[in-house]
């Protein structure tokens, strides 16, 4: 669980908002079940270190937990982060608060181990990744920080799919069990 500030902003006007980019903050409201949306900032010099810390497709399951200036702490996924197109810098993040005892969707990342030892890749094939992440049901403690497929003994034109995956009992799959993760292709 990563720790990150929020502060709560009082204008909502665009040209606010712009002025608190400039000064490094970073827009962001927070949602929760049956209560109004919570708006403020986060300090964008904390949350780009926080993002570095995170490995590649692992935000979709990295909590953090938001301290507000009153004290209120959230625990908190994040649902979606818009970025400027021509810089790429983040301009506005939406977060969702997890709370006990309801369950969540979300996607969970799919590792694949031994790419570099595949019998198919060494016999001339191609390893394709299908599915990079794979969308699950389950209470926010139960949250895998991603799943691994082994793919060491596939040959040529061979498959792993969804239902090849090892999910822990209290995690529900979304996926169909039929569905291809991986493919090594000729």
């Amino acid at each position: 669980m990563i720790n990150i500030t929020c502060t709560t902003r009082e204008g909502t006007s665009k040209g606010f908002v712009r002025r608190l980019r400039r000064a490094g903050s970073i827009p962001i409201v927070v949602y929760s079940k049956g209560q109004m949306a919570h708006i403020g900032t986060v300090s964008r010099a904390e949350f780009e270190a926080a993002m570095r810390s995170i490995r590649p497709g692992f935000l979709t399951t990295t909590m953090f937990l938001m301290k507000d200036e009153k004290g209120l702490e959230r625990r908190v996924l994040v649902k979606e982060i818009q970025y400027k197109p021509t810089t790429y810098d983040i301009i506005h993040i939406d977060f969702f608060e997890l709370e006990e005892g309801r369950k969540i969707e979300v996607k969970v990342p799919v590792e694949f181990d031994n790419a570099t030892e595949c019998v198919g890749v060494k016999l001339g094939g191609q390893l394709r990744h299908i599915m990079r992440h794979v969308k699950v049901r389950c209470m926010p403690a139960a949250i895998p920080s991603h799943f691994s497929v082994d793919v060491k003994d596939l040959g040529i034109r061979q498959t792993k799919r969804v239902r090849d995956i090892t999910i822990p009992e209290n995690v529900n799959c979304l996926a169909h069990a039929d569905d291809v993760v991986v493919a090594v292709l000729k």
